[in-house]
């Protein structure tokens, strides 16, 4: 095999490992929202921001949670979501410092922790605080350059985002902290006429760090107030756009012919739950309005009390072994009544309860 030669893996091949990654009762995937308040109101937003901080029973329900779960666990991934998290950081603080006791001296748990934050809130010293709780990766939008920036991602209280987020990616950069940043770059066709100037500018400042990384990704009519309103790139534009822009930052490995390999969503998985700030029990942090997507509560003592056939549509792709609905089982979600492919119980052995 040759330096550059990407081994191919056969479909069918790919399917079995994530079906086996998705119902391991070995591995448990929490996407948590401290608060679904958040300090932005970006005009794409599909979130309503009625919920507020999660209270401290449940702070104290889902620290139980893990505590009852990290006998047999091999893998704790805890994604922090919002809202934008980092206005209740006091609550990631207490349940990630409890984590980090727990699992010491537990060398069979690998705990891995990530956070989407809007990044207003994150600069280098506050990372290096959640860096001692294990939260060391992170995903930070960007809608190109200042001016274009903040019109669209605009505080809540009306005012710009983009200087004081940009400074603390330059503090970030500065620092030795053994991190990892995703800048999500968002197109849309506004922005289109200044981005290949601001992908490159994001280029040369940050991609020479290995610590950071980029994603483009076209703004979606997502189910927020504004839709109607927003303006998104048709799918020939938006291909032609995503290579020309990408070009401009593929480098290394990223740059090495074959095709990306086939990855399972979150929400298709049944060891991936997500726990809303008051508590409920959720498999997508897109679909939050959906009464679809409420699958259970999180009890008291941090059991769950979760409803089988709420989540059998969010599965449902395993047993027809449909790639489309587990790269994205919201998409095409049967409507109530519409009849199901079940793949069974959800739940295996050892898996959430």
């Amino acid at each position: 095999m040759t330096q550059n030669t990407v081994p191919v893996v056969g479909k069918d091949e790919v399917f079995e490992e994530e079906l086996l990654a998705a119902v391991t009762g070995q591995s448990l995937h929490l996407i948590v929202l401290p608060t679904e308040q958040c300090n932005f109101r970006c005009t794409y937003c599909y979130e309503d921001f009625e919920i507020g901080r999660m209270a401290p029973d449940t702070v104290q329900s889902v620290k139980r949670l893990v505590g009852r779960r990290l006998d047999g666990l091999q893998r704790l991934h805890v994604s922090w979501f919002g809202g934008e998290p980092l206005v209740a950081r006091t609550v990631v603080e207490d349940i990630s410092s409890f984590i980090v006791d727990a699992v010491t001296g537990r060398p069979e748990v690998q705990y891995a922790a990530d956070m989407t934050t809007n990044g207003y809130l994150l600069d280098a010293a506050r990372a290096e605080g959640l860096a001692r709780l294990g939260i060391n990766s992170y995903q930070i939008s960007l809608d190109g350059p200042q001016e274009v920036h903040d019109t669209t991602r605009l505080r809540a209280d009306g005012g710009g985002s983009f200087q004081r987020i940009w400074q603390n990616l330059l503090s970030v950069r500065r620092s030795d902290l053994e991190i990892r940043v995703l800048l999500r770059l968002h197109l849309t066709p506004s922005n289109l006429p200044f981005m290949r100037e601001f992908v490159s500018d994001v280029r040369d400042t940050f991609l020479g760090d290995s610590r950071f990384s980029v994603r483009l990704k076209a703004i979606e009519r997502m189910g927020g107030p504004n839709d109607e309103e927003i303006e998104v790139l048709g799918r020939e534009t938006r291909a032609q756009v995503l290579e020309e822009l990408g070009s401009l930052v593929r480098t290394g490995s990223a740059s090495r012919n074959g095709t990306p390999r086939e990855e399972a969503c979150y929400a298709a998985r049944p060891n991936s739950l997500v726990v809303r700030a008051d508590g409920t029990i959720a498999k997508c942090t897109v679909a939050l309005n959906d009464p679809r997507n409420t699958v259970g509560r999180i009890m008291s003592d941090g059991t769950l009390r979760i409803d089988g056939a709420r989540v059998s549509p969010w599965v449902r792709g395993w047993a027809a072994q449909d790639w489309a609905a587990v790269r994205c089982p919201y998409a095409g979600m049967p409507r109530p009544g519409q009849e199901l492919l079940q793949l069974g119980p959800p739940r295996l052995a050892g898996a959430p309860r």
